[in-house]
């Protein structure tokens, strides 16, 4: 990394701390910037991407201690090395168990913290690489990668952007988003790309009573209860290593709800009927089709397991609010199932995709899939012809009570626009051609509309 600017944030309260720092660092190609308290680096971290940060413990306003505990530090990959003038063995220990690298006493000299970053280089840089070589043996044994995933919309490139830089921290992930969006995709997504080298696994939370979803997930002993005649492992302890995926979070009964929080804070679980602890290393990802919040609020969701299943939340968007993808998405389920039974690709018009697109897709993904397979079968000729959708369904306006035109006629426009905006991705000059209006005129109505 020599020769490469590395971003460091130094939080300190003692101004001339954080001086005598940022002289010493900045001649060893070290990019400063400065935070005085807990809280203050919160917000810098929020803003900029940093590489090491520099922490003294006692501050005012947020010690070291509860800032290495935000939701902004534990979601993210930065190396964290503390400082204190009042060091002892037991803080030391702390501080590393709360997620930082390295802990050095004041006062120090120059070297000895020049020294302490090198070593967390050499860690970061090895960190890095052994990342890299994971993800790529995790895409040749899973044969699953972010690349499988069909889209062609602004809106999902930006999530799987999210999804890339998510994947390979440790953090759980809530995968929030209407059913049939594709959120287990998007889990799947996170696994291959995470570099982990366990099995990927799934569990529905509302397809079993508590009893049996309590055993599946966590396992039980000998003797446990009527029937068990053997020890069993639970889902937590078969992926190791890997990725467990809990679908429909919200219907996870409350009894379970302090178990699942226990392995979330300490990494441990207790077999039904058991008496011991076992640690797991399971990243855990969870998905709701329903509004947590929601539940929450309603008591039906402890709000401790919210926060912590929430720490990063990925929305995937439904299909009506990406109408770029649903041509992609028709085309890959046409010639999927078009070579399982060994017929010719028949041709999807553009009429059929503006027909598609007028559609509101309430099952979202899943239903356009069975809707074309059986549009499939019924299909005889060389263009596809597409059974009727319900009526009721179409993408149209309600009429107001006013029935204004011109206010019709601007809503119809402005729709439109951002249809073309969205399947060009943005392009001004081919969105243009496509509405057949000068590029002048659609500048003008972009900014009339507030579409920048």
């Amino acid at each position: 990394m020599a020769g490469t600017y590395r971003n460091l944030l130094i939080v300190d309260d003692e101004a001339s701390m954080r001086h005598m720092l940022r002289l010493v660092l900045e001649g060893h190609d070290y990019r400063i910037t400065e935070a005085q308290n807990g809280l203050e680096a919160v917000t810098r971290l929020r803003k900029e991407k940093f590489d090491f940060v520099l922490c003294d413990i006692r501050m005012p306003d947020m010690d070291g201690l509860t800032f290495l505990k935000q939701p902004e530090v534990l979601a993210s990959d930065i190396t964290i090395i503390m400082m204190s003038a009042y060091g002892s063995i037991d803080t030391a220990l702390e501080c590393i168990k709360s997620g930082a690298y390295d802990y050095i006493s004041k006062p120090f000299k120059p070297d000895e913290v020049l020294l302490t970053l090198r070593k967390a280089e050499e860690r970061l840089q090895l960190h890095r690489e052994n990342v890299s070589l994971k993800q790529a043996l995790s895409r040749c044994h899973s044969g699953f990668s972010i690349s499988h995933i069909v889209h062609d919309s602004l809106q999902m490139r930006e999530l799987l952007k999210q999804v890339s830089k998510v994947a390979v921290t440790e953090s759980p992930v809530l995968i929030k988003g209407e059913t049939g969006t594709g959120k287990e995709l998007i889990a799947r997504a996170l696994h291959s790309e995470s570099g982990r080298s366990g099995e990927f696994l799934a569990i529905n939370c509302s397809a079993l009573t508590s009893g049996l979803l309590e055993s599946e997930l966590f396992g039980h002993v000998k003797g446990a209860f009527t029937g068990a005649d053997r020890e069993k492992k639970g889902l937590f302890t078969i992926a190791a290593g890997g990725t467990l995926l809990l679908d429909e979070i919200a219907d996870l009964p409350l009894e379970l709800q302090p178990k699942l929080l226990r392995v979330l804070q300490e990494g441990e679980i207790r077999k039904v009927g058991g008496t011991r602890t076992e640690k797991v290393s399971a990243r855990v990802i969870a998905a709701a089709a329903r509004d947590l919040w929601q539940a929450v609020q309603a008591g039906q969701f402890r709000s401790d397991l919210y926060y912590r299943l929430a720490v990063v939340d990925l929305h995937v968007p439904p299909l009506r609010e990406r109408l770029a993808d649903i041509p992609v998405l028709a085309r890959h389920f046409i010639q999927r199932y078009c070579a399982r039974d060994h017929r010719p690709v028949p041709l999807l018009t553009d009429a059929a995709i503006l027909q598609l697109q007028q559609y509101q897709w309430p099952g979202n993904i899943r239903e356009l899939e069975n809707y074309l397979e059986k549009a499939l079968i019924f299909n005889s000729g060389d263009e596809l012809e597409l059974p009727s959708l319900q009526t009721e369904m179409l993408r149209q306006e309600v009429l107001p009570d006013e029935l204004s035109l011109k206010t019709a006629s601007r809503q119809l426009e402005e729709d439109y626009i951002r249809q073309a905006l969205e399947r060009t991705c943005g392009n001004r000059t081919q969105a243009a051609h496509l509405l057949e209006i000068s590029l002048r005129a659609l500048m003008y109505k972009i900014k009339d509309y507030g579409l920048d």
